[in-house]
Formats: structure tokens, sequence, C-alpha cells
């Protein structure tokens, strides 16, 4: 079965750090991290290429660091010095040349 599964979020004070991680079950050629709070569009936060190319949200800049395990089929998102407003649901995207599949999500809540 082709999928995505992510894992990693929790609650976590202002100023505090979270890793998420993220499977899939196929060789991607392109994964990414997008965030969805409610009541607002669904945001790319970075993405990461085959090549090691990555793309950062200005609003993560300095903040955030994508990488991945290519042997595993893993994609990792180091959160540090997380603000309330980072606070969503954080969705992984894996990209091959026949498959697009999105995760069910995980939660990430930065709050006092």
């Amino acid at each position: 079965q082709v999928q995505v599964v992510e894992s990693g979020g929790g609650l976590v004070q202002p100023g505090g750090s979270l890793k998420l991680s993220c499977t899939a079950s196929f060789r991607p050629y392109y994964m990414a991290w997008y965030r969805q709070a409610p009541g607002k569009q669904r945001e790319l936060v970075a993405g990461i290429s085959d090549s090691g190319s990555t793309y950062f949200v200005d609003s993560v800049k300095g903040r955030f660091t994508i990488s991945r395990d290519v042997a595993k089929n893993t994609l990792y998102l180091q959160m540090n010095s997380l603000k309330p407003e980072d606070t969503a649901v954080y969705l992984c995207y894996a990209v091959d040349s026949q498959t697009a599949r999105w995760g069910q999500g995980t939660q990430v809540t930065v709050s006092s």
C-alpha cells in the first residue's frame, strides 16, 4: 500500500523544540512539509529534493531545518524556537514519477 506516515507532533511551550518525521512506502524524489492552521490556507513550510536543494518559507528561516534519509525514505523537520503562530497540523507530501501522496497530518501546538 502506497502511504506516507508522519509522527512527532505534540504540545510545546514557546521557545521549545520538536522534531517531526515522515516515512514513505515508496522512494520519493521530492518531499516537503506543509501546515494548515484553523481558518487558514495550507502553506508550504519546507521542501527538499533528491539533490538536497531546500526551500523554507520566510517565517521559519533560521528556526527550522529539513533533512532526509534517502535510504529509509524518511523526511525530518527540526523545529526550534517555536512560536504560537507555528501552531497547525503539519502534513508531509511525497512525490515520485508516478505517485504523489499526503500524510494524515500531525498536530503541533505551541502554547504556554
